[in-house]
């Protein structure tokens, strides 16, 4: 196999076009990304982090009023604030796997968009700059 870079050499000694190094790069890149990508998505729509969050409301709320109803004093102050901040850590952990889930969906489509640009180039016969099929 012809090194990075190279393109194939058929037995009469012509350049044949192939896949250069870094298309074969980017296609491995692009592979090894796509199992994280898709697990990350089905982690994100598993656990609906919105739904963790209103439970987690819902809970505080009962306890408020629970606390209010009782008629022996129980302090549950420092459980309610507890919740909230689970709530609050909630919120940012979904903030993160937004955020990561749409910068490896925006690096997929672009490995995507590069690899199909070289494609296209080396159907057309049409050689980057610098390889050697020039």
């Amino acid at each position: 196999m012809a090194g990075a870079g190279s393109a194939a050499v058929s037995g009469a000694g012509t350049p044949v076009a192939g896949p250069t190094g870094r298309d074969l790069f980017a296609e491995g890149l692009l592979e090894f990304l796509r199992p994280a990508v898709q697990q990350l998505d089905s982690h994100v729509h598993a656990v609906s982090q919105v739904e963790l969050r209103e439970q987690i409301d819902n809970l505080a709320t009962e306890l408020c009023r629970i606390n209010e109803d009782q008629k022996v004093a129980l302090d549950l102050d420092p459980y309610v604030k507890k919740l909230l901040n689970a709530r609050r850590r909630v919120v940012l952990v979904n903030n993160i796997l937004q955020n990561a889930q749409e910068r490896l969906r925006r690096l997929n489509h672009s490995v995507a968009k590069e690899t199909a640009r070289r494609r296209a180039m080396l159907d057309s016969g049409i050689y980057p700059p610098g390889s050697p099929g020039k």
